[in-house]
């Protein structure tokens, strides 16, 4: 029989199928590795009831994961109560793995060593898809597929046709994984990857590190994507020493994999990229925005709030004070980060400068607490979505950018190309 060649994807969801190969289209049940819930779509809605109405058991309780990020701090008595029915609930049934005010979902489960290379992974929450950048397949889904995973620890896929986006040329010291992902998002536009996989590779993503990569991957569902990845290697398996994993399965593509299409795109001369409201795919060059003025910036998130976007937002604003009347939230990705920052001066720095700096979680983002927009205010955010009334009212407008471009447009009070103050 004719080898034919296997991309990661494929490889990986025919090892949780018991299979040596897979083709693309095919009706998959795979073993499930991870179940990620949170407290907005875990829980709560649909799962706690079904399980008990139905007489279902959870199959294997240290698969779950669950963790209060959207609601912590709770911002009233409503929000207190859904992160009490959360905590409550892991407890009543043996749900070990459950985390509260450590940070957003995705960076507990990186930081933690609940994602290794070559596992399947899902969330009840579209940006799950972040973990590919350690070389798992990982995705989200609803309430009522989790349903199923808990009580049967598996789950079916149909096999996703691969997208492979290869990133080469030189790498301006002004860009970030974050253009390079809305690079990609404004080539594909907002559905141009559904139900695709995205693979991320060529010299650009092997010299990232992994708070970048992971930005990457997290964004991959904003072009409909259904997972994002990154093949595994040296960083990959430093980075997950560091949890104390040692082990996982690293998969390559073959050479003769089959994708349904190739992009390439050189960095060389790429500009900041901006996504403008009210979509993700509405982006452009950062030349140009002409005086946008801004009432709020935001450096934080399970996109861009990790180590590494902290510190370059930092170190471009160390010495400078933000613009009179501007907001600059900041929010470490978990609580980890936080405290690490704060050790390095990080926090101290952003600070001096003028930045509030917030607990770690989900709350600005999301338009819940701790940074909600009134109508007519502007806010330049390093978040994943930018949609009407994503961040408070429906009157206010999101930007989406890097972290070096909304640290120095936090100086200025304007959208500002961060190489006027590199």
């Amino acid at each position: 029989m004719k080898h034919i060649g296997q991309t990661i994807t494929q490889k990986i969801l025919a090892k949780a199928a018991g299979r040596d190969h897979v083709d693309v289209g095919e009706i998959v049940t795979c073993r499930v590795d991870r179940a990620m819930m949170d407290d907005i779509l875990g829980p709560r809605v649909e799962i706690a009831q079904k399980l008990k109405e139905l007489g279902l058991e959870i199959k294997d309780k240290s698969k779950a994961v669950v963790i209060s990020d959207h609601y912590t701090p709770p911002a009233n008595a409503q929000q207190a109560e859904i992160v009490k029915f959360t905590r409550e609930w892991c407890e009543e049934n043996g749900i070990k793995n459950y985390f509260e005010f450590a940070g957003p979902c995705h960076q507990v489960m990186v930081e933690n060593g609940f994602v290794k290379p070559g596992q399947v992974i899902v969330g009840t929450d579209s940006h799950t898809v972040a973990y590919g950048a350690l070389g798992a397949f990982s995705t989200g889904i609803g309430s009522t597929e989790m349903l199923g995973v808990l009580s049967r620890d598996k789950i079916w896929f149909r096999v996703p046709a691969t997208i492979y986006v290869k990133f080469v040329g030189k790498m301006p010291k002004y860009l970030m994984a974050k253009d390079l992902i809305l690079e990609v998002i404004r080539l594909l536009g907002h559905a141009g990857a559904t139900y695709k996989a995205l693979e991320f590779g060529g010299p650009v993503i092997d010299a990232l590190p992994m708070d970048e990569r992971l930005t990457i991957s997290n964004m991959a569902v904003e072009a409909g994507a259904k997972n994002g990845i990154i093949s595994a290697d040296g960083k990959t398996r430093r980075y997950l020493r560091q949890q104390g994993i040692e082990d996982g399965v690293y998969f390559e593509s073959d050479p003769d994999a089959e994708y349904e299409r190739i992009i390439e795109i050189d960095v060389t001369n790429l500009t900041p990229r901006v996504a403008c409201p009210h979509e993700v795919d509405n982006v452009v060059g950062i030349e140009v925005l002409k005086h946008v003025k801004l009432n709020q910036v935001y450096l934080g998130s399970c996109t861009n709030g990790r180590y590494n976007d902290l510190k370059v937002a930092a170190e471009l604003l160390k010495g400078q004070k933000i613009a009179h009347g501007i907001r600059f939230l900041v929010s470490p990705a978990s609580r980890k980060v936080w405290n690490r920052c704060a050790r390095d001066g990080i926090l101290s720095d952003l600070a001096d400068a003028g930045a509030t700096i917030l607990a770690s979680g989900c709350g600005a983002c999301v338009g819940l607490h701790s940074g909600v927009l009134s109508p007519g205010e502007i806010c330049l955010s390093t978040t994943n979505r930018n949609f009407l009334g994503r961040m408070g009212s429906k009157g206010s407008d999101i930007y989406l950018a890097s972290p070096l471009t909304v640290a120095a447009s936090a100086i200025t009070g304007e959208i500002t190309d961060p190489r006027v103050f590199l």
